[in-house]
C-alpha cells in the first residue's frame, strides 16, 4: 500500500475529517488532502505525529499492510522462479538438442554460437541456484510445493532434507551418463 493509502485509511478508523487531523498534526486541511491523494507526503516530524496519533509504528505506516506486502513479494519470488525455471528448460534443451549440428553444419562460428548459448544457459542455472538458496529448497518435493505457493512442514522439511546427499549423487551420475551420451554420438557423427 502506498502512504497516502494509510494515512486516509487511519484517519478515517480514528474517525478524524481532514480537518480534525491537519489541526492534530498542525499542517493545513489541504496539506491532508494533498498526502491523500499522492499529490506529495509527509515530512518526517508529521511521520513521527501521524504514527502516534493512530497508534501505529512508522514503519506500518510507511510500508502498509507487512502481510500483504509478504504475500505479494512471495507471488513475485513464485513467478520469478517459474519463469526463470522455464527459460533454463528451454536453454538446456537448446544446449544439448543443437551441440551436434551447430559443430557439424557450422564449423568455428558454430562452436562460438555453441558457447555463447551454454554461456547463457549457466547464467540462468546459477540464478536459479540462488533463488533455491535464498528460499531453502533443493529437493524436488521442496521446488514443487514452492511453485505452487506452499510450504512443507517440519517434519517433510527434515525429511527431504535427508534426501538431499542422495539427489547430489543422483544428479552427477545423471548429468555424466548424458554428458557420455553426447560424446558418443558427436563421436559416431564425426566419423
Amino acid at each position: 500500500m502506498e502512504i497516502s493509502r494509510q494515512i486516509r485509511k487511519y484517519r478515517l478508523e480514528s474517525k478524524l475529517s481532514q480537518e480534525d487531523l491537519a489541526e492534530k498534526v498542525y499542517v493545513t486541511r489541504q496539506t491532508i488532502s494533498n498526502w491523500e491523494t499522492g499529490k506529495n507526503y509527509p515530512d518526517l516530524n508529521s511521520l513521527v505525529l501521524l504514527s502516534t496519533l493512530f497508534g501505529i509504528s512508522l514503519d506500518i505506516l510507511v510500508k502498509g499492510d507487512l502481510e500483504e506486502m509478504k504475500e505479494q513479494i512471495k507471488a513475485d519470488d513464485i513467478q520469478r522462479f517459474n519463469r526463470d525455471g522455464g527459460i533454463f528448460f528451454v536453454l538446456l534443451s537448446a544446449t544439448v538438442i543443437l551441440a551436434v549440428p551447430m559443430f557439424l553444419c557450422l564449423s568455428s562460428i558454430g562452436i562460438g554460437l555453441w558457447i555463447v548459448l551454454f554461456g547463457i544457459t549457466m547464467y540462468y542455472a546459477v540464478k536459479i541456484e540462488k533463488q533455491k538458496k535464498k528460499h531453502d529448497i533443493q529437493t524436488y518435493k521442496e521446488i514443487l510445493a514452492f511453485t505452487e505457493g506452499k510450504r512443507l512442514d517440519e517434519i517433510q522439511k527434515s525429511v527431504e532434507a535427508g534426501k538431499r546427499p542422495y539427489q547430489t549423487v543422483i544428479y552427477v551420475m545423471s548429468s555424466a551418463l548424458i554428458a557420455a551420451i553426447i560424446a558418443g554420438i558427436m563421436v559416431l557423427l564425426l566419423k
